[in-house]
């Protein structure tokens, strides 16, 4: 089993996203599709999901953006009950098939300006991860962000 996990907050998207090339590189064009149906607010946590569940993924790929490895290469849209499907393209599709990867499992949650994005792969001769504990793992790190937060600047636990 391979792990990935992100952490970013909603103004690091904000600051790449002033960037003119950055949607184009980012994202794939279902995604963009996807966030102009929704108003602005959403649309930014959506992206910033989306992000965050891409950095997961990089990471269980083990490449980064390597390779030829773009971001947009790493697709997540909605599957039933609007959870977040996975759907690799071009050397992301290949690095999984390089690597025997043959299953992926994404959970994004949100926390006021955070999300997180855990990620996690499997191959052919691994057992299926279970969906809810990439969700309690998800929950765990949003805990510790919050907590962290309402701990005043000085004090240590």
């Amino acid at each position: 089993m391979r792990i990935g996990i992100d952490v970013l907050g909603l103004g690091e998207l904000d600051r790449l996203q002033a960037r003119s090339w950055f949607r184009r590189y980012t994202y794939a064009a279902e995604e963009l599709t996807l966030a102009d149906g929704f108003g602005r607010e959403r649309a930014r946590e959506f992206l910033a999901g989306r992000f965050a569940a891409k950095e997961a993924v990089l990471k269980v790929l083990g490449t980064g953006c390597r390779g030829g490895l773009l971001p947009r290469h790493i697709c997540v849209t909605r599957g039933a009950r609007s959870a977040p499907l996975v759907r690799l393209t071009g050397a992301a599709e290949r690095r999984a098939a390089e690597i025997g990867l043959t299953d992926l499992t994404v959970s994004i949650a949100h926390k006021g300006e955070h999300v997180v994005a855990v990620a996690l792969g499997r191959g052919d001769h691994e057992s299926a991860p279970e969906a809810g504990d990439v969700r309690r793992t998800a929950r765990t790190v949003l805990e510790e962000i919050a907590l962290r937060e309402s701990v005043p600047s000085g004090r240590s636990e």
